[in-house]
């Protein structure tokens, strides 16, 4: 490939980006980098929605064979690491569908537990964060517990982006409905979201949003909690506000 084509790619990367309206290259630029079919995307952005939509139009592109996401999700409030990870910890040890999970933090280089489990439990969280990314590892029960706590950790406002390594033990196969009804179990605990009016649907990982809120910032938390869903493509937010 020439650098003609390359240039060329990366145009038409910036100009997707620039029509799409939730982001913003003005006030979040993104740099763009394109090798071997290997295109990069670096820079912070507003809000999950962005992030993601950002990735997908990137992909979309002919020529590009894949992403290096380097995109990280502006903080609604600036703290340092041990902030972050300890309200992580909080939230884990708070939400009772990990009771008897073993947490372990990362501080200094050095693991430290903060709860230890019962000796027959296998549900074990570790949680390191680095420069508001929080990285979890370990073993959890099912998908369910897998996207939870990806999502506890996306609503600590300090955080910049989550990577979700933790293994599902037993293993299950991931599915719409699988999705679906982490979704829904998302928005029953957002105290910020009545869940009992919006109906969630899911087909190949692209979730839809339907029913009223009273409020747009409302539609936006329920939009937003769906993107933080681990496996979620898309989401259509057809949420009407009625106040």
């Amino acid at each position: 490939m020439t650098v003609a084509e390359k240039n060329e790619i990366v145009r038409q990367v910036l100009a997707a980006l620039e029509r799409e309206t939730r982001i913003d290259l003005r006030r979040y630029p993104i740099r763009v980098d394109f090798n071997d079919g290997i295109l990069t995307l670096e820079g912070e952005t507003g809000d999950i929605s962005a992030k993601k939509i950002g990735l997908e139009l990137a992909a979309a592109i002919p020529g590009v064979e894949g992403i290096v996401d380097r995109l990280w999700v502006a903080p609604a409030v600036t703290m340092e690491d041990g902030e972050i990870r300890d309200h992580t910890c909080d939230a884990l040890m708070q939400e009772g569908a990990f009771h008897g999970y073993t947490i372990r933090v990362l501080v200094k280089d050095a693991w430290e537990t903060v709860r230890q489990g019962p000796a027959e439990a296998t549900g074990l969280v570790d949680v390191e964060v680095r420069d508001g990314l929080v990285v979890l590892n370990g073993r959890v029960g099912s998908l369910s517990h897998k996207r939870l706590a990806g999502v506890l950790a996306w609503w600590v406002p300090g955080s910049r982006d989550i990577v979700n390594g933790l293994e599902v033990d037993p293993p299950e196969e991931d599915n719409d409905d699988e999705v679906r009804d982490a979704v829904r179990l998302v928005l029953e605990k957002d105290p910020f979201v009545n869940a009992s009016q919006i109906k969630v649907s899911c087909r190949d990982f692209e979730v839809t949003l339907e029913g009223v809120v009273p409020k747009p910032l409302e539609r936006d938390m329920a939009e937003a909690d769906a993107w933080y869903v681990f496996r979620v493509e898309k989401v259509f937010n057809m949420l009407e506000v009625v106040e």
